[in-house]
């Protein structure tokens, strides 16, 4: 009987233990790969650095556009840029432009 006690003492402590031991598990592994887990929040985040890159290209493009259009605005009319963009629209040369032809 005493023994019987001993046995199942040992074995209710171990399976305590295994089940116990199964449960950390499971949470670990799915804390690491998981949805929101850490596999998740790396992918995250050079999602977010790209986004960042395009962030800081999409604004210094923006400054650009924002200083031209400044020179084209009733206030102020750079005859440079007028003449440039009038040419475009129009398609003519003047006789002493140079035209880089692209591929």
């Amino acid at each position: 009987m005493v023994i019987r006690r001993g046995v199942r003492s040992v074995f209710i402590t171990l399976a305590l233990y295994l089940v116990s031991g199964a449960a950390v598990s499971y949470f670990m592994f799915h804390a690491q790969h998981g949805a929101r887990g850490l596999d998740a929040r790396d992918t995250l985040q050079g999602t977010l650095r790209e986004m960042e890159t395009e962030l800081a290209g999409l604004t210094a493009e923006r400054k650009l556009w924002e200083q031209r259009l400044s020179l084209v605005r009733d206030e102020a009319v750079d005859r440079d840029v007028l003449e440039e963009r009038a040419r475009d629209t129009l398609g003519r040369v003047h006789r002493n432009d140079v035209i880089l032809m692209g591929r």
